[in-house]
């Protein structure tokens, strides 16, 4: 149990809850093995093509999550470096979150389709929360949200945001 979580605490580490690949790729086989065996003979794959497939999947999961694990164990560094203010800490997760590929776009201007009116009546803008767009992929990761404000228009935020979504996520 870790040190500095309480012995109530729901998030305690529990190997024995977590999947072993072994474990993981039998049931996927046992499983995939009954739907092959409700499809018609010339269109089944062969049981070691199976095998292959499920047994690859099963490994990018726990790569993937080996990645994520260490991605967290860095974020979790940089908030406990002395001195640290909360501008250097968000700097520094900006630029983690850079190094995987996902781009913070922090203001509507030619990207408004990343963004939604969340709140508030009026002409001006204001943004509540940034948008997080896969590099990769060109995926929305998670939409930027923004609050109309009272007052004139014609702030750069305005202009772009006109055509954000009123609150309907991407």
């Amino acid at each position: 149990m870790a040190a500095d979580a309480p012995k109530d605490s729901p998030r305690t580490y529990r190997p024995e809850e977590l999947l072993s690949p072994p474990k993981l790729l039998s049931r996927f086989t046992e499983r995939a093995t009954d739907l092959l065996a409700a499809l018609p003979e010339e269109g089944r794959p062969t049981q070691a093509a199976l095998t292959a497939a499920l047994r690859q999947a099963v490994l990018e999961a726990f790569r993937s999550r080996e990645e994520y694990l260490a991605r967290m164990v860095e974020v979790d560094l940089l908030a406990g470096a002395p001195h640290q203010s909360a501008g250097s800490l968000r700097k520094g997760i900006r630029a983690a979150l850079l190094d995987q590929g996902v781009r913070c776009v922090d203001a509507p201007e030619g990207e408004h389709e990343l963004f939604v009116v969340v709140e508030g009546e009026g002409e001006a803008f204001e943004v509540l929360r940034p948008a997080y767009v896969d590099q990769a992929t060109g995926k929305l990761v998670l939409s930027g949200q923004l609050r109309r404000l009272p007052g004139p228009g014609g702030g750069a935020d305005s202009d772009a945001a006109d055509e954000a979504t009123d609150g309907e996520g991407m």
